[in-house]
């Protein structure tokens, strides 16, 4: 039996997750995500290293757009197989990916005229990698798959997805492979974390644990760090809000739009309770978002016990009595005609495009406005320049100068970190045969290489983007 594993992204940097299993020359992707740091982007564009055609299937862990961002142009491009995951992920794929491509679609035509005016030109000629119609066209070949269900792929092959508590709906995938081939084959088993979530965080169950494998390919997004306790969110968030009120100036949180603007809407919703912050005005400015919150409340099976509870005593987190949802473009725009502090939830997570880029073109010139930043900032992004501290930073082809105060909250990450990597791992009861590395940048992922090696004893290999490797 010949069991190969390409690192077709995510290897060396944290974006693209993109994993191609060879098994007797049959292929299957497990993830399909895009680059989001800018250096990588051109990736995206460049052809697929193998005939999409040629691909069964495609397992995908979950909807961040670094994991599935990439479907529609592999479907455009000719992969006609099912892409299987859990039902709530199917679900938030949707919405992702019709998002994806209408913003590729605006932000092409957003460029054109700019250039235009300025005579410069595109290395993209102008055109969306995919386009809403793609989209629609790759909806069509989504399996939803259970949790806990053995799905048989044929061929001795069979794939189960467990719950990773990273996102609602996201799993870790592991691929048994030589299932009832008889003696003469020797079974081997593939785990594929995804993304790892961390314990005790509100809305959804903690992340399941696997027992046995022979490979793992493991995320280290955080795999360098320790994140603050899960229990300062409400005093740290509390602090950024209270100070930004006394000050007259608004709160700007880039949020992603699945599981990260959801969290932060349950806190506020708790701090608001508690009497612990004013009863402000509150904007989740993100039709994205507002679409997957109806996900979450269309999949009570994936609640933990406190939300359950919440649910069953009428008092949703999701419809407190100053939270708005924005829809429209108009009424993105009449927010930064209020009047008095406000809180403008709005994505992308990063800053790299939608509604979050016009609110800091608002707002990130004013003392007295607070950017609050509550998720991962990738190399290259916006979010990340202006975390790091740079003075001055572009949006929307103009030069801004930084005066709001920019905070950060760490607490919120839905990535586990590295001592929390490791007591994921270590739940296997025997060693496996290599640990793969992956989906962090570079220093991150060979600090927690190291580390891994250095706790259990363990082979650990840090794989190059496009690195093969034959699973003996």
């Amino acid at each position: 039996m010949d069991i190969r594993i390409a690192f077709l992204g995510a290897a060396r940097n944290v974006t693209g997750s993109r994993f191609l299993l060879t098994v007797d020359g049959r292929r299957f992707l497990v993830d399909c995500g895009l680059h989001q740091e800018r250096k990588f982007r051109d990736r995206d564009y460049q052809p697929f290293p193998v005939p999409p055609d040629s691909i069964e299937a495609v397992l995908l862990t979950h909807a961040h757009l670094d994991h599935c961002g990439y479907l529609p142009k592999l479907v455009h491009d000719g992969f006609g197989g099912p892409i299987y995951c859990t039902p709530a992920s199917a679900e938030i794929a949707r919405i992702v990916l019709l998002d994806s491509a209408y913003l590729q679609e605006e932000d092409i035509r957003y460029k054109r005229k700019r250039h235009k005016r300025s005579g410069r030109s595109s290395p993209y000629k102008y055109k969306p990698l995919y386009t809403i119609e793609h989209a629609k066209a790759c909806a069509e070949h989504f399996r939803p798959t259970r949790l806990r269900e053995t799905l048989d792929l044929g061929g001795g092959i069979q794939a189960l997805f467990r719950n990773s508590g990273h996102i609602l709906g996201s799993s870790f995938v592991r691929l048994d492979i030589g299932v009832g081939h008889g003696a003469g084959n020797t079974k081997r088993s593939i785990i594929f974390t995804g993304d790892i979530g961390r314990f005790d965080k509100p809305i959804i169950k903690d992340p399941a644990f696997c027992r046995e494998a022979d490979y793992l390919l493991m995320e280290s997004t955080y795999g360098d760090r320790l994140h603050d306790s899960v229990g300062k969110i409400e005093d740290e968030l509390a602090h950024v809000i209270n100070d930004t009120v006394a000050r007259g100036g608004n709160v700007v949180i880039p949020a992603f739009a699945i599981e990260r603007s959801q969290e932060l809407i349950y806190y506020l919703n708790e701090l608001q309770l508690k009497k612990r912050i004013p009863r402000l005005l509150t904007f989740l400015d993100s039709p994205m978002a507002v679409r997957v919150t109806q996900v979450f409340e269309n999949h009570p099976e994936l609640y933990d016990e406190d939300m359950t509870a919440l649910m069953n005593q009428g008092a949703s987190p999701f419809r407190f009595p100053t939270l708005n949802f924005t829809r429209s473009t108009e009424q993105s725009k009449a927010i930064n005609r209020v009047r008095g502090s406000v809180v403008i939830i709005a994505g992308s997570g990063m800053c790299t495009g939608g509604r979050i880029k016009h609110h800091l073109l608002h707002n990130i010139g004013r003392p007295e406005s607070t950017i609050l930043f509550i998720g991962y900032q990738a190399q290259g992004t916006l979010g990340r320049s202006i975390l790091e501290g740079r003075k001055t930073v572009r949006i929307l082809g103009t030069e801004q100068r930084v005066r709001a105060r920019i905070a950060r909250i760490q607490g919120f990450s839905a990535h586990a970190d590295r001592d929390e990597l490791l007591d994921w791992v270590t739940h296997l009861e025997t060693p496996p045969r290599s640990v793969f590395v992956v989906h962090g940048e570079d220093k991150a992922a060979a600090s927690f290489r190291r580390y891994l090696d250095e706790k259990t004893g363990w082979k650990v290999v840090l794989p190059d983007y496009r690195n093969e490797y034959r699973l003996t």
